[in-house]
């Protein structure tokens, strides 16, 4: 409440934000009702301060359950449920129900800020190590391979955990129908231990690999994509199209982020490093959808198709699988986009 500053030679809305600025964390909490417009802005106070918080703090948002909201509110709920980025969503009912809720988020939060050492740099080179050597043979398949590496290093999952039916059967209904659904409905999968991991494939390349500390490695298709899936195919299997390899970015991370949620729901893992890959390219050409429309019979050809490329990578907390997805993303295309030739 503007109320709570005391006396200031600043307007309430300023007040409230520069309060806002100063905090740790940020509980929102909405009813049924939007609130009095700003005349600046044309939002709420509490959208204003919504909209501020999610820049720059962790937000434990929490929406009232059996209420019908007004229209507007009803807009800013969906705007809060949309983001990628939210720390923690709930349904209350009643202050008790509202109250445990947020006590639990807090405690949640707390055991993630309990933080062990992490060395960004080990941390970095357990996700390059990650990726298997890469096949030179020009008509192998290509593939988006994403390594994720978690910290502090320790065991995640128990030898019993990690052969339990459930485990692959969880993991591979999230693979096939999940909000991040990274393998082909139509084709078989191979479950099997390998090397003490969980090792999940499918014929045409894609596959994934869980290990005890936690890290995963997934291989996903680029090529024979179907465009009457809602995903966008390749015409030639002498370029990559960047809106392709954008969207498997995307799911890729998506499904790492619900992968750590499912083996560690305390969260003892604290950070991740993430690298990708694009291997089986040799000689390919990078071009976005609408410069393939253009020429899509004309292709410039690498020069350097034998040579190694190198996994990039980054090295971030764990919230950022969730809170930063988009620009994870556009961390790991750009420079992947510079190892090959466009045209």
């Amino acid at each position: 409440m503007a109320e709570d500053f005391g006396a200031l030679a600043t307007s309430p809305q300023i007040a409230c934000l520069q309060g806002l600025r100063q905090s740790d964390m940020v509980i929102l909490v909405l009813g049924d009702s939007y609130g009095a417009v700003q005349p600046q802005s044309g939002l709420s106070a509490t959208h204003e301060e919504y909209r501020e918080a999610r820049q720059t703090k962790p937000v434990l948002a929490f929406v009232q359950q059996g209420v019908t909201p007004d229209p507007q509110q009803a807009a800013f709920i969906a705007e809060v449920q949309g983001w990628e980025g939210g720390l923690f969503r709930g349904g209350f009912n009643d202050p008790a129900d509202l109250q445990a809720g947020v006590i639990r988020a807090l405690y949640d939060n707390a055991i993630a800020s309990a933080v062990g050492a992490v060395d960004p740099d080990e941390l970095a080179k357990r996700a390059a190590a990650l990726f298997p050597q890469e096949s030179r043979n020009v008509t192998s398949t290509a593939t988006l391979d994403l390594g994720l590496a978690a910290g502090p290093t320790q065991r995640i999952l128990r030898p019993i955990e990690i052969e339990a039916p459930d485990l692959a059967d969880s993991m591979l209904q999230m693979a096939l129908f999940g909000q991040e659904q990274i393998f082909d409905r139509s084709i078989g999968n191979e479950v099997a231990l390998v090397d003490g991991a969980l090792s999940i494939s499918q014929q045409r390349g894609g596959s994934l690999r869980l290990d005890e500390q936690g890290s995963l490695l997934l291989r996903l298709p680029l090529d024979n994509t179907d465009p009457r899936r809602g995903r966008m195919g390749m015409d030639t299997g002498m370029v990559l199209l960047e809106e392709v390899i954008q969207t498997k970015l995307s799911s890729a991370i998506g499904f790492a982020a619900a992968t750590i949620e499912r083996i560690d729901p305390t969260q003892r893992i604290t950070d991740v490093a993430i690298g990708a890959r694009i291997s089986g390219a040799e000689y390919r050409a990078w071009r976005t959808q609408a410069q393939h429309a253009a020429s899509p019979r004309s292709v410039t050809v690498g020069i350097n198709g034998d040579r190694e490329r190198k996994s990039v990578g980054t090295v971030q907390r764990r919230a950022a699988l969730r809170l930063d997805r988009t620009r994870l993303v556009e961390d790991l295309l750009v420079p992947l986009r510079r190892q090959f030739p466009s045209g």
